[in-house]
């Protein structure tokens, strides 16, 4: 953590603390668009200094930003200033990083409390951009406002690259799930059950004779010759021969040139997507190195390459919390129920899901292997179910426990950059 991030961190708990009732303090708060942004100027007090000003999303509009406020400032005898963002998509980046390199304190407002104060402002249900850039500033008048994460340049690339590894795995998916469920289904359902097992040889099975006719037109070593011309193992041997016999009575419909030519484009590209995709995790690992932390996430037994990056990218500074309990809101392991009624002392904690998906399904992931790999892990495991063996989705509910004692663990080390070891007694 760099000397920079750790006075911003402390302005801004400094500032929820004593945002409340300031007569120091200049907000603006900003609803952010594509092109112009609306800004509104106000005190912590509910004094409006400046209803709207509109500016567009460039260097010209970000400066006249600047000379509104310092005007503002030195009108009303105000020496503090901050800055209320509402996230929107990637557009509020731009001045968010602008306003911190010119060392401007900048803090973030949930789209979701945005909305939920729309109605206790003024009894509307209606969206304005004027209103709503006041109601960023009335939210951050009252301390209700979120830390403007702006890490270092390697962070901020291995988030990118982790973003891109999601959608690249989306689309090899679906391009999976086109050949599966729309070509085989029609033209060869037989070779289904093959495919999934039949690895590069099933697509270039698709590729080149997706028809059964085709196939049944070849005698076998032709057949194989064509979809797999190098060594071919024994058990490739055997299913590229049911797969030859299957041909001669498939039940598939009639294929003609569309398909075989749509049947070589979504092999080409799922090729594509994969090759990226290898590219990507590369990419992602020599970006990981650069982090002394990576190194000790890797040590903790359930953890790979691909767990340690999402769970580096996600925490990033980990001194930016301060409880546990905030590192499990961010993963959306945290517990809540509705506690409300008669039925409150019964109700049954669950899981928020609030936060990161994705890092929650690797968390998961890692405590599976841990609870059944590791002996320190398999013990504590083992200990957590003894006596609730009988429970329904037991199992489930221990190794998310698990998941977020991973989480924690991993939050510790990257604070006091050691690896993990097993105390005795464990």
């Amino acid at each position: 953590m760099n000397e920079v991030d750790s006075i911003r961190l402390e302005q801004f708990r400094q500032l929820k603390k004593g945002i409340r009732g300031s007569k120091e303090h200049l907000i603006v708060g900003i609803d952010i668009a594509k092109e112009r942004h609306h800004a509104f100027f106000g005190t912590a007090t509910g004094k409006t200094l400046f209803k709207r000003l509109v500016f567009e999303n460039t260097i010209e509009g970000f400066e006249r930003l600047l000379i509104q406020t310092e005007a503002l400032k030195v009108q009303h005898g105000l020496t503090k200033t901050v800055f209320g963002l509402e996230p929107t998509a990637n557009y509020h980046k731009p001045l968010g990083e602008f306003l911190i390199k010119g060392a401007h304190h900048v803090v973030l407002v949930s789209g979701v409390a945005v909305k939920r104060n729309r109605e206790l402002l003024d009894g509307r249900w209606d969206k304005h951009d004027t209103k709503d850039s006041a109601n960023v500033a009335d939210l951050i008048s009252q301390g209700k406002s979120l830390f403007f994460e702006y890490p270092p340049m390697a962070l901020r690339e291995l988030r990118s690259l982790l973003s891109l590894k999601r959608r690249l795995k989306k689309q090899e998916h679906g391009l999976r799930v086109r050949i599966r469920n729309h070509l085989l289904a029609q033209y060869f359902p037989e070779l289904d059950r093959y495919f999934a097992r039949s690895g590069s040889v099933g697509l270039e099975i698709v590729t080149w004779c997706l028809a059964p006719s085709v196939i049944a037109d070849l005698d076998y070593e032709q057949f194989a010759h064509l979809v797999a011309p190098g060594t071919r193992s024994t058990g490739q041997h055997k299913r590229l021969q049911a797969v030859w016999k299957m041909a001669a009575d498939s039940i598939g419909c009639d294929a003609g040139e569309a398909v075989a030519f749509e049947a070589k484009v979504l092999v080409e590209g799922l090729g594509q997507v994969r090759e990226a995709l290898s590219a990507t995790d590369s990419k992602i690992e020599d970006l990981c190195l650069q982090f002394p932390e990576y190194s000790h996430l890797l040590t903790i037994p359930g953890f790979g390459p691909d767990v340690s990056s999402k769970v580096l990218a996600a925490i990033g500074n980990p001194f930016r919390f301060t409880t546990r309990g905030q590192v499990l809101k961010m993963a959306g392991l945290d517990l809540s129920a509705d506690r409300s009624g008669r039925g409150s002392d019964a109700a049954i904690p669950v899981l928020s899901k609030k936060g990161k998906a994705d890092l929650r399904y690797a968390l998961y992931q890692a405590a599976f292997i841990a609870s059944t790999r590791n002996r320190h892990f398999i013990a504590y495991y083992t200990n957590k179910l003894r006596g609730r063996e009988k429970e329904k989705g037991i199992m489930t509910k221990m190794r998310v426990k698990l998941a977020a004692k991973l989480l924690v663990i991993a939050w510790t080390l990257m604070k006091k950059k050691q690896p993990f070891y097993t105390p005795q007694g464990y």
